[in-house]
């Protein structure tokens, strides 16, 4: 029942953004769209802010799911951008009310997560030290986040398949070479 409570609360929170910017919703709007009372949502969440994180991790983990490997970091990417931009009023109305170093950690924290499964994937077999498939990881993830908050900040005008292509263009094989040379048994 709380996962139910929980989707609606997301479902109304959803429908006042299209009405109106995130800082101008309260508690009670949501409570009152979705037909619950203020304790309700306090029993879920601490705050609307509480509200729109978890939302923007439920919709990452659909976009993710299975979307960990190197054969398969394409589609999810894919999908993460695809999932922002089926949410485009909700992502907007975030991005410009809430402030950009949350909305960036957000994607840090997402794009991060589908990097380190790639970068261990393709580590395998290999001698690397932790922090250098961090330090790798991290990299491609500033790489991406930039990407991505240039084409939120640009309206999500870009196709996001378009995207995605040419980026997998520019760095197909770079992160099985840069493990290479950061190997500690090179041959």
């Amino acid at each position: 029942m709380s996962e139910i409570t929980k989707r609606a609360l997301e479902a109304s929170l959803k429908n006042l953004l299209l009405q109106k910017p995130l800082n101008k919703i309260t508690i009670n709007d949501i409570a009152e769209d979705c037909g619950i009372n203020r304790m309700t949502f306090y029993y879920h969440f601490k705050d609307i802010y509480d509200l729109v994180e978890w939302s923007c991790e439920e919709d990452a983990a659909r976009a993710l799911a299975g979307k960990k490997t190197y054969e398969t970091w394409q589609q999810g990417l894919l999908q993460i951008f695809e999932a922002v931009q089926n949410n485009k009023p909700f992502i907007l109305n975030v991005y410009r009310c809430v402030s950009r170093e949350q909305v960036e950690n957000y994607l840090y924290r997402l794009t991060y997560d589908l990097l380190e499964g790639v970068v261990e994937e393709q580590a395998q077999g290999m001698s690397v030290r932790v922090e250098d498939k961090a330090y790798i990881a991290t990299l491609y993830k500033y790489m991406f986040v930039g990407l991505m908050l240039d084409w939120i900040k640009s309206d999500m005008k870009e196709s996001p398949q378009k995207m995605v292509k040419q980026l997998e263009q520019v760095i197909h094989g770079s992160i099985n070479a840069a493990l290479q040379r950061l190997r500690t048994d090179k041959p």
